[in-house]
């Protein structure tokens, strides 16, 4: 599968440009939340365009991510929304609009069945953030949001091959959505142990803990020339059991804090490739590996190896250590889950 055109929304800013940047500049610290809490927010002041956000202005904080994505990736293939053809959209969330259900669920206890709001109710449901993508951007193609803790990106990558494959649309949407709100702060770090510092160690194997993140991120897929990315989509694997050993030139881990026990990783990333790990300036989320995976468009575009922004390294991995450049051909992308499950996101160059 083609990339075309990559787009995000996250702590570091919006847009492809911003992510690079701080794939560029290393760690930052995390703002503080109204609760105390560390978090990786985002921040519509540093969206230099609102036009889109005006039009959003009743859409909960979810569907103004993903729209501003999802427009994003568009604009970076040089396509207009609604003449990109027939355009499918495949939004992966784990959580979904979980603030908004939970503001929702609040008014029912504090006013009544008959009181709560109408709006947030419309928008607590998963498809809300997808349907906003789908009539802004006037897209004409299927709609399908996918909704599970593990492996929710990589499967919407799965499903849009399958539809480029048979001719369903010319290009596909696909990305991921996630918003940051107080319970899942208070899970972070009262069940999960935050990282009190505010780093995220992918290399750790286990501990110090999460950082929460929120944002979006989309690729758009397929078309009949090579885009602007100059990268695309190999393969996505999904097994069981050991993960296989890589192969490729660069080895990225999707491991961000939220597993206990994350020692799975081990034997994959000692296998004398480079690896590097971004979670740190994205922060904790479970489809977050889509930051990661945007890292790896970004260095087969530019060839260069962005240096690890954590690079606390325990068991002596060969960990990415300084930014320079670097031939790349393949870049592979690793996740594990709390189940022992992997998945992994193969990219390659042209």
């Amino acid at each position: 599968m083609l990339i075309r055109g990559l787009g995000l929304i996250g702590a570091p800013g919006f847009g492809a440009d911003a992510w690079e940047g701080a794939l560029r500049a290393g760690w930052r610290a995390p703002a503080p939340t109204a609760a105390g809490r560390a978090a990786y927010l985002v921040d519509f002041d540093a969206v230099p365009d609102k036009t889109l956000l005006r039009k959003l202005r009743r859409a909960d904080k979810l569907s103004k991510m993903a729209v501003l994505a999802a427009a994003g990736a568009l604009a970076d293939a040089g396509l207009e929304p609604g003449a990109a053809g027939r355009v499918g959209l495949v939004l992966a969330t784990a959580l979904g609009p979980h603030v908004t259900t939970f503001e929702f669920l609040d008014g029912v206890l504090d006013y009544g069945d008959a009181a709560a709001s109408p709006t947030a109710f419309s928008h607590s449901v998963h498809n809300a953030a997808a349907s906003y993508v789908a009539s802004s951007l006037g897209l004409q193609g299927p709609t399908l949001t996918v909704t599970r803790f593990s492996f929710a990106f990589q499967e919407a990558l799965r499903l849009a091959g399958c539809w480029l494959a048979q001719g369903s649309c010319d290009h596909v949407l696909v990305g991921m959505a996630e918003q940051y709100g107080d319970v899942l702060g208070y899970l972070a770090a009262e069940k999960l142990g935050s990282a009190a510092d505010g780093r995220i160690r992918p290399f750790a194997c286990g501990g110090p803990g999460p950082v929460p993140g929120e944002g979006a991120v989309f690729l758009l897929l397929g078309g009949a020339a090579a885009g602007a990315s100059g990268c695309r989509i190999d393969a996505v694997h999904i097994g069981c059991g050991a993960p296989p050993a890589g192969t490729a030139d660069l080895l990225l881990t999707e491991a961000d804090g939220l597993l206990p026990d994350a020692s799975g990783y081990l034997p994959a990333l000692n296998c004398g490739v480079p690896v590097a790990g971004y979670a740190p300036l994205a922060g904790s989320m479970l489809t977050g590996g889509a930051f990661t995976l945007a890292a790896g468009v970004l260095m087969l575009r530019r060839q260069v190896r962005f240096a690890a922004p954590v690079p606390d390294n325990p068991h002596a991995l060969p960990v990415v250590a300084a930014t320079a450049p670097a031939r790349l051909a393949t870049v592979h992308s690793l996740a594990l889950d709390c189940g022992g499950d992997w998945a992994i996101t193969c990219l390659r160059a042209g």
